[in-house]
């Protein structure tokens, strides 16, 4: 059928393809699609929210087949010859944090940590952009509508619905949400939560409360999220993972963190992984030996560990098949290739290429990975969790084993550091402090997860580990980079019981810091497991020593009066 309408085609790309071509609205007749249409309470739902049901067609949970084509069609996106679907974000190629807001209401105003992460909004503001999102998608002939779950237990997941007017935003969440059975669909009923996406529309920066003609807000007393100005994807994964970050200890007294997560079949044991940008936290979860239960985002409840999402958004930059072949080879039919340059003449992609951002990514089904454990969930408590830093200063040790209030307190400072080179005008290491590894996406204050998170360690005697993927014998310049093969057995050691299980006499105190770091790990020099002895120069070590503990002094003042005494006095003394 779409063969005969070729007439529709769109402007040519080849000059700027990440420019958000002109989305086009050919003839209803040509979208007509009987087995997605909605039926008596569904339609009354869309007419009640404002939208023309006499106007638009809504396409609901298209397969990636359908979406493709409409993506060709009419958004200049590209096929790449694995079969992935390449397309592009406009200008927004990363998320908009300044531009994101809750509304300030009576039902979550007491939960949600104010300040610059979370920005209020009132409720009229809401409103306001609310409707201009509904009237903007009334002016779309194809409405694309995505039902899905966020949360792999039954028991806690959410029922999400998102609305958008690209055939790409709709693929997207389609990867990166749980997708229901047929059955499932058929009996969906009303959403938990839902997401109007008219990002190629600009918010009304004159508005109150406005700043810019971006704009992505929350509204916990509705459950709604409203994106204007930005085509970015990711703002709606973000936007998912904020609501379970609130809902989960408020509603459900249930831990969500941002963290990667795998389990060992072999000794039926579950590893939590956290770490920021850089540190390794997605490559070290993905180990040929354990399963995947996700790679960014899960919830520790009562009866275990289960996985938020139903796909992976991993980055691109100077990917290959011989660094990270799982990631490589899940792009293939059904995966997006997000702001990625590609050859124009055999569409290959070209990963290496940072003209349109640094920030590229591809979303795929977690089944696109073969160790991934489906359903992602476990009915087992944590074994271990792993805190993964990456210290350009070349102080912390390659690994420390933590006490529950060391525990919080490293949770709560969430450190790594920028190395130079990173970003124009960094010539020496600068600290980052995220707390809770995840301060972008933080709703309530961080003490909140921190408590949660040394309550259940105490539960369920979890052992807690710091590893430092970052520099040894030296800083960045003159020392090097801890090199894999020793993490990866540090890691090894970790799951295989014999890190934890040396007596108290092969651990020494790490000086300042406090942290017990063992005398032996198979496979791993001794000389590299102790800070100070791995460097030469002894002056500048303790020198730089000082100078990181001071740092992280002052990053936790801002917590102090909201934690106990024992986790005040868990870290770095001077």
């Amino acid at each position: 059928m779409y063969g005969q309408h070729s007439h529709y085609g769109h402007p040519s790309h080849a000059g700027t393809p990440y420019q958000t071509p002109f989305i086009l609205n050919p003839a209803t007749n040509q979208y007509e699609d009987p087995d997605n249409s909605f039926m008596g309470k569904d339609l009354e739902y869309f007419s009640e929210a404002g939208f023309d049901m006499s106007k638009i067609h809504l396409r609901r949970n298209a397969a990636p087949a359908q979406l493709y084509e409409d993506a060709v069609r009419n958004e200049g996106a590209i096929i790449s010859s694995s079969g992935a679907l390449i397309n592009f974000s406009g200008k927004k190629t990363g998320r908009s944090p300044k531009d994101k807001r809750i509304v300030y209401e009576e039902t979550s105003k007491d939960e949600i940590w104010w300040g610059p992460v979370n920005i209020k909004m009132d409720e009229h503001t809401f409103e306001i952009n609310r409707e201009r999102a509904i009237d903007y998608l009334n002016t779309r002939e194809l409405v694309y509508i995505f039902d899905g779950y966020a949360g792999w237990d039954p028991k806690y997941r959410i029922k999400v619905r998102v609305i958008c007017a690209r055939a790409y935003h709709a693929l997207f969440m389609n990867n990166m949400l749980i997708r229901p059975t047929e059955a499932e669909l058929q009996n969906f009923g009303e959403p938990d939560f839902i997401i109007y996406n008219a990002g190629q529309f600009p918010a009304n920066r004159f508005t109150a409360g406005m700043t810019s003609t971006t704009s992505v807000e929350i509204n916990f007393k509705r459950m709604e999220m409203v994106i204007l100005g930005t085509e970015y994807a990711g703002e709606m994964k973000k936007g998912v993972f904020s609501v379970m970050h609130y809902l989960m200890p408020v509603k459900f007294g249930q831990l969500s963190l941002h963290s990667s997560a795998n389990y060992g079949p072999k000794n039926d044991d579950v590893t939590l992984f956290f770490g920021l940008s850089g540190t390794g936290k997605t490559t070290l979860s993905a180990d040929p030996n354990r399963e995947l239960i996700g790679d960014d985002e899960h919830v520790w409840s009562d009866d275990g560990v289960f996985n938020i999402e139903g796909g992976c958004y991993a980055k691109c930059i100077n990917l290959s098949a011989e660094k990270e072949p799982e990631i490589h080879a899940a792009i293939r039919f059904g995966a997006i290739l997000e702001n990625v340059v590609y050859n124009p003449i055999n569409r290959i992609p070209d990963y290496d290429d940072v003209g349109i951002t640094e920030n590229t990514r591809c979303a795929y089904p977690i089944e696109f990975i073969p160790n991934a454990r489906i359903p992602c969930l476990v009915q087992k408590q944590p074994k271990n969790i792993i805190m993964l830093t990456c210290d350009a200063f070349g102080v912390l040790p390659p690994v420390s084993k933590l006490t529950p209030e060391q525990a919080s307190y490293h949770f709560l400072a969430g450190y790594t550091s920028k190395t130079p080179g990173t970003e124009d005008g960094v010539l020496e290491p600068i600290p980052t402090f995220s707390t809770c590894y995840s301060a972008p996406f933080i709703v309530l204050h961080p003490s909140r997860y921190a408590t949660m998170l040394a309550d259940r360690m105490r539960t369920s005697n979890v052992d807690c580990w710091l590893i430092n993927t970052g520099w040894v014998g030296g800083k960045f310049g003159s020392g090097s980079r801890c090199p894999l093969r020793f993490t990866r057995a540090i890691v090894d050691a970790i799951h295989n019981g014999t890190l934890g299980a040396l007596p108290a006499s092969e651990y020494e105190t790490f000086e300042t810091f406090g942290l017990n770091i063992p005398t032996r790990v198979d496979n791993v020099p001794a000389e590299v497991l102790s800070p100070r002895r791995a460097w030469k120069d002894q002056d500048a070590f303790a020198k730089e020593l000082r100078k990181l503990a001071t740092m992280f002094k002052r990053a936790f003042t801002v917590f102090e009066k909201d934690v106990s005494e024992e986790v005040k006095m868990a870290g770095p003394r001077i």
